[in-house]
């Protein structure tokens, strides 16, 4: 299935679109950018210059995606969630294409008005509430809230709290080692 652009929405040259992925109204593709298949990008998404976005990525409405971020597969971005690119931006000392990395992992979600500070890493399966600032690295199945982001919990693959036990309902179990959570039980891949 070829990808649908809204005709409100502007594409550059040399962007890779997949399959059956979607670009609603008022949407900018900038140069260089790289869409993954089966992915919805909502109202008025900016996706900056080289860019990479995976597979099954939700961007809700008004979200901007800087150069410098990457988001594996099946990231949710909340609406007008926000990222940065530059730790220290100044109008009159531009950086000229020196932009900070930040990494979104494969699953994480990010909630509606939070922010990622750009040089930071959202783990696998994260879930960033609903106007955090995330300015640290987000382990795998954190869950983090407030400003800044502090973790006050696990979340499961699925996107259940985890209590005490680690065990959700869905059927997966996680072992914690050092502050870190691993999944034990894969038959729910």
């Amino acid at each position: 299935m070829t990808p649908y652009i809204h005709p409100s929405s502007y594409v550059d040259d040399d962007v890779v679109i997949g399959e059956d992925t979607k670009v609603w109204h008022f949407c900018h593709i900038q140069q260089g950018a790289r869409i993954g298949r089966r992915c919805s990008l909502g109202q008025n998404v900016n996706v900056g210059n080289n860019v990479h976005i995976g597979n099954g990525v939700r961007v809700q409405n008004n979200v901007s995606i800087y150069e410098g971020v990457e988001l594996e597969d099946n990231v949710f971005c909340g609406p007008s969630c926000v990222f940065t690119n530059v730790l220290t931006p100044r109008a009159h000392f531009p950086v000229h294409g020196q932009y900070e990395r930040t990494l979104v992992r494969e699953g994480a979600s990010l909630g509606a008005n939070s922010t990622v500070v750009c040089g930071h890493t959202v783990g696998r399966s994260a879930m960033v509430a609903a106007g955090a600032v995330v300015t640290a690295d987000v382990p795998d199945y954190a869950l983090v809230a407030g400003v800044p982001a502090r973790q006050i919990g696990w979340v499961c693959e699925c996107g259940q709290r985890l209590d005490d036990t680690l065990q959700c309902a869905c059927g997966r179990h996680y072992r914690l080692d050092s502050s870190r959570l691993t999944k034990i039980d894969n038959s729910q891949s």
